[in-house]
């Protein structure tokens, strides 16, 4: 899109559009930031388009900071047992949840698209029944998972790369893990459903609530504090556990409670083969799509294992920081998918293309000022989480050279989002496949290890990569094919 034309559509939209029968005060900035933290009920398919997102967002990127939490937690905590194995451990137990995350996201995005349609269409119904089929599919592969994974564990951390440490003493943290994957995938998908429906502050809630009892658990059980036991690198999994549970169980009670957007009822609590076959058409091309991306993470840790734990425990938290940085940034792409699903139920598609090019533009303003900030305090951040001069300048590598691209990020998330929203879960499906398996993949064995510039050749192929993304992605939705998808 030329810079004109994407200034243009920014400041229309962007701009609050006063209602003679509202008060000034009721437009202000202020006004939206404390209506969207208790929650709102408006109709975004009308309405000025910056307000909406803005109402939208700011819950959504609130949960995804909390979300973003999870991810450095445990590595904060862990890292204080100062042994680089253990640290280690919860890097390749992470990349092994890579599967079950995207398993996760995949069903949320059908989910949350089909929510979102629903909805838009003012069917509440449907979007009640959608949302009850998306509870049973993942509940279904939550146990396949854990049937799965907790007895395979030794092996698949000895098929990462695991020091003999990790084999013999992590095995407890990722079972408990991989035994837990359903409070993850509830979780993942519960919020995903409240954020298609427009519900963004429930979701918020949730992750703060979660994550607020992860944060006080994670070190009473790691160090054994006060009456709890101590765990070491496996009460970081038994705290996370908890946590998240309690956050999903919360999270279901406000689903099935009154005063949403939808209700449901007795009569809906059955499958629904039709309903069903739609959500895993959907779901399962998403899976694919995140598989993809997830599966290109668990090859770059597997290229910097070669070079030892501390390059791992160094990439480890360079890419926590990194996630903590463009989670929040999601909040903001999960925006885009929510009134784009939601406008074109609406037979509304220049009201989605708008909502997406003005949630770019706010997104690569607000991760180009994050990135700068990590380009700059570098250093610093990665000491905050370690002091073992062997692992120091393998986390400055990774956070320096992959903060150069969050510009590009920030675009490329928002439309990425905005296919899946609209329930095009192909087109952003294969451009993952291209950019990650055949480019960043053999571009970060390449310059690793032919061209011996070590791990610093893995954080350059990711830097490379997601800038490519975000260019093919602009290509691609602006030739407008996703327009035309029906969910």
């Amino acid at each position: 899109m030329p810079d004109s034309e994407i200034s243009s559509d920014v400041l229309q939209t962007a701009t609050p559009v006063v209602d003679p029968a509202t008060t000034p005060e009721s437009q202000s900035f202020w006004s939206a930031i404390r209506e969207s933290l208790r929650g709102s009920h408006r109709d975004y398919t009308t309405g000025p388009i910056g307000r909406s997102i803005i109402l939208l967002a700011i819950p959504m990127v609130l949960e995804m900071l909390m979300e973003s939490f999870f991810a450095v937690a445990d590595i904060y905590w862990v890292s204080h047992l100062k042994n680089p194995d253990a640290v280690a451990t919860v890097t390749i137990t992470e990349s092994l949840l890579t599967f079950m995350y995207a398993l996760a996201i995949g069903l949320s995005i059908g989910a949350a698209a089909m929510v979102a349609r629903r909805i838009g269409e003012k069917n509440p119904e449907g979007a009640a029944t959608a949302a009850v089929q998306a509870l049973f599919l993942g509940l279904l592969v939550s146990a396949a998972f854990a049937a799965v994974g907790v007895p395979l564990a030794p092996k698949l951390l000895a098929l990462m790369g695991g020091s003999p440490w990790v084999i013999e003493h992590g095995v407890n943290f990722t079972r408990v893990m991989l035994a837990g994957n359903a409070t993850i995938i509830m979780l993942f998908l519960i919020n995903s459903i409240f954020r298609g429906s427009g519900d963004a502050a429930i979701a918020m809630r949730v992750l703060w609530l979660a994550n607020g009892i992860n944060i006080v658990l994670g070190p009473c059980f790691i160090f054994g504090v006060g009456p709890f036991p101590k765990m070491g690198v496996v009460g970081g999994a038994v705290a996370t556990n908890i946590g998240r549970g309690i956050g999903a169980l919360y999270a279901f009670s406000r689903l099935v409670g009154s005063g949403g957007r939808f209700s449901i009822s007795r009569a809906m609590l059955r499958v629904k083969p039709a309903i069903m076959a739609r959500l895993i058409r959907l779901s399962s091309t998403a899976t694919f799509q995140v598989f993809i991306s997830m599966v290109s993470w668990v090859g770059l840790v597997r290229t910097v294992s070669s070079f030892g734990s501390n390059a791992v425990a160094g990439y480890g938290i360079g890419i926590r920081v990194i996630i903590f940085a463009i989670l929040p940034s999601w909040g903001m792409s999960n925006a885009a998918a929510t009134m784009v699903g939601q406008a074109l139920g609406a037979r509304n598609p220049e009201r989605a293309k708008k909502a997406v090019w003005t949630a770019s533009f706010y997104n690569m303003i607000c991760l180009g000022l994050v990135g700068l900030i990590f380009v700059i305090f570098t250093r610093p951040i990665i000491e905050f989480f370690t002091s073992d001069p062997n692992v120091i300048p393998y986390g400055i590598g990774c956070l320096r050279t992959v903060s150069y691209g969050f510009v590009f990020y920030g675009c490329g998330m928002v439309l990425t989002q905005s296919f899946n929203g609209a329930g095009d879960t192909w087109t952003p499906t294969i451009i993952n496949l291209f950019v990650f398996w055949l480019f960043e993949l053999p571009l970060a064995y390449t310059l690793a290890i032919h061209f011996k510039f070590g791990p610093q050749g893995v954080f350059l192929a990711i830097l490379i990569a997601f800038s490519s993304l975000a260019v093919v992605s602009a290509i691609m939705f602006r030739r407008g094919r996703w327009q035309t998808k029906s969910v």
